[in-house]
């Protein structure tokens, strides 16, 4: 038979799980406990531990930062499209005891839209984060609410130039109150200790939140006791 005429084999994609020595059971597991509950890696090591299943707290923090991503790209179409009115504002966390800022977009129904770590506080961050959440997205918002910093207008208008700013004092409480929920996460860790695995951390606790908060489509079974495991399950199957 002619080498050009052989029938060729189709090879399946490569499950991202594929090399570890755990199966995606074990992974997931941990990460969906980490990102859920304000647990340390040293704590989802004790509990695997408690589960039989001997797993060293640096391992758990890689597949944190591994998966992460993996799993929050693969829930991006279940997504639900954010509204129309967002609410933007910076907050401060410490990463390898240096302040950085953490600019953050929530919907008016309490999506989170999206976080960018920053090193700065200026009109580069903040066009990053909106030109980010509006080509990811597809969703222009007809109402922009902010603070008073000096950086947003030009920014807004530069790129979102239909859009109503909104700036009033009290006006930017939802978000403010958002903030809490993250700070309350990062309390039980030792630190953030780069800016790529902050962002990844903090990134992944908004796609913890948003599931929670019934943003996305993921599982058939709606019926769920325990949804966000559910979801967990099905996006592991998908990577």
């Amino acid at each position: 038979m002619n080498s050009s005429t052989r029938p060729r084999t189709c090879s399946l994609p490569k499950s991202a799980f594929a090399g570890f020595r755990f199966p995606a059971e074990v992974i997931v597991v941990a990460v969906r406990w980490y990102l859920r509950f304000n647990l340390s890696y040293r704590d989802v090591e004790e509990l695997l531990l408690e589960r039989g299943v001997e797993v060293d707290h640096v391992t758990v923090f890689r597949w944190v930062q591994r998966f992460i991503p993996l799993l929050a790209d693969a829930a991006r179409f279940g997504r639900h499209s954010p509204s129309d009115r967002w609410f933007v504002d910076e907050t401060y966390v410490k990463v390898h005891g240096v302040w950085r800022y953490v600019y953050r977009a929530v919907d008016q129904q309490g999506q989170i839209i999206d976080v960018l770590v920053s090193d700065r506080r200026d009109a580069a961050a903040a066009r990053k984060l909106f030109h980010r959440a509006l080509s990811t997205l597809k969703v222009t918002p007809t109402e922009v609410v902010t603070d008073a910093a000096a950086v947003y207008p030009a920014v807004l208008e530069e790129l979102i130039p239909s859009a109503w700013h909104h700036v009033e004092r009290y006006a930017n409480n939802p978000i403010e109150a958002d903030h809490s929920q993250l700070k309350h996460r990062l309390r039980p860790m030792r630190g953030l200790r780069t800016d790529k695995t902050a962002q990844v951390i903090i990134a992944g606790h908004a796609f913890m939140q948003n599931l929670r908060r019934g943003h996305y489509e993921l599982t058939a079974d709606s019926s769920s006791a325990l949804p966000v495991a559910a979801a967990f399950t099905e996006l592991a199957q998908a990577i």
